[in-house]
């Protein structure tokens, strides 16, 4: 049977919960913060999704209360089909207090009273709960890239890139894509457009691909971007980015940047990393299409 992973965030107000749910979310968790402790068994049930879940959970959370929390813990350590892990995010009074009075935000444990006050009730009301924590960590000296980089360590599955890459094709002639962290311009490559034969196909086929490659400057070209890419991959993953975007462009949209967009994702995805790859003026086209068709086949 499959085991559906559950891990379960929660910690003092201020000690970073809300960075740890985005981080996971980003390691490919599916995410869901706040969720009443009541409704965790509906969330669990059916199959698995197939994706881990992160569930955010503190004093602010809707029915929560300790003993709620404790024996909602005894009873998914009942479930033979969930594995459940506690991460507990701790930190030292002292910096939970200089973080509201840098933000100052009111304590959700005294609204209507000093921090520290806050802070010392909270405190004491979640100490049942850290001492049964799986994963205990101390954000007190960490910054929000060291929190990434150590929950990216702790939780994901051991050789899985942590950077999830975007690479997608698109037309000049509709302008640069927002969002795009690398942009390169095939334009300069033969332009199967020209060839009759070609103009009505795009870069994802097989003749559309061989008319590229012939072009003496394609090896090159795709050498120094495979080269550049194994460079900047694993120091934009270091530096905790949480995805990046690829982009190649040419006049249309339809044939080069497209057969090298699927040049590069395919060489990615081989070398491990997580590859989506999107076709925006394809992508348009057949969107295009399908509203305003006849019906008719074609």
């Amino acid at each position: 049977m499959a085991l559906q992973r559950l891990v379960l965030v929660t910690g003092p107000s201020g000690a970073g919960r809300t960075t740890a749910i985005r981080a996971l979310e980003d390691l490919s968790f599916e995410a869901i913060d706040n969720l009443p402790l009541s409704l965790l068994p509906r969330l669990l049930e059916g199959p698995p999704t197939g994706r881990p879940l992160a569930v955010g959970v503190d004093v602010r959370t809707r029915d929560f209360s300790v003993a709620a929390f404790l024996e909602t813990l005894d009873m998914l350590a009942t479930r033979s089909d969930v594995h459940t892990e506690l991460l507990y995010l701790d930190c030292g009074p002292h910096v939970l207090l200089r973080r509201f009075s840098e933000t100052r935000r009111r304590h959700p444990m005294a609204p209507a009273e000093s921090p520290s006050q806050g802070v010392e009730r909270e405190l004491d009301l979640l100490a049942p709960i850290r001492a049964r924590a799986d994963r205990l960590v101390d954000t007190s000296e960490l910054t929000l890239h060291d929190l990434r980089q150590e929950l990216a360590e702790s939780f994901l599955p051991e050789g899985t890139a942590r950077l999830p890459v975007s690479v997608m094709s698109f037309s000049y002639k509709r302008g640069v894509p927002r969002g795009a962290d690398m942009v390169f311009d095939c334009r300069f490559l033969r332009n199967p457009y020209w060839e009759p034969s070609l103009r009505a196909l795009d870069g994802r086929t097989a003749a559309v691909a061989a008319y590229v490659e012939a072009d003496e400057r394609f090896a090159p070209f795709v050498e120094r971007v495979t080269d550049l890419c194994a460079l900047l991959l694993p120091a934009y993953r270091d530096e905790g980015k949480s995805h990046l975007a690829i982009a190649f462009g040419c006049t249309g949209g339809q044939h080069r940047s497209v057969m090298m967009s699927e040049h590069l994702a395919r060489g990615l995805a081989a070398a491990g990393w997580q590859v989506s790859i999107r076709h925006r003026e394809l992508d348009r086209v057949a969107v295009t299409s399908a509203t305003s068709g006849s019906g008719k086949a074609t």
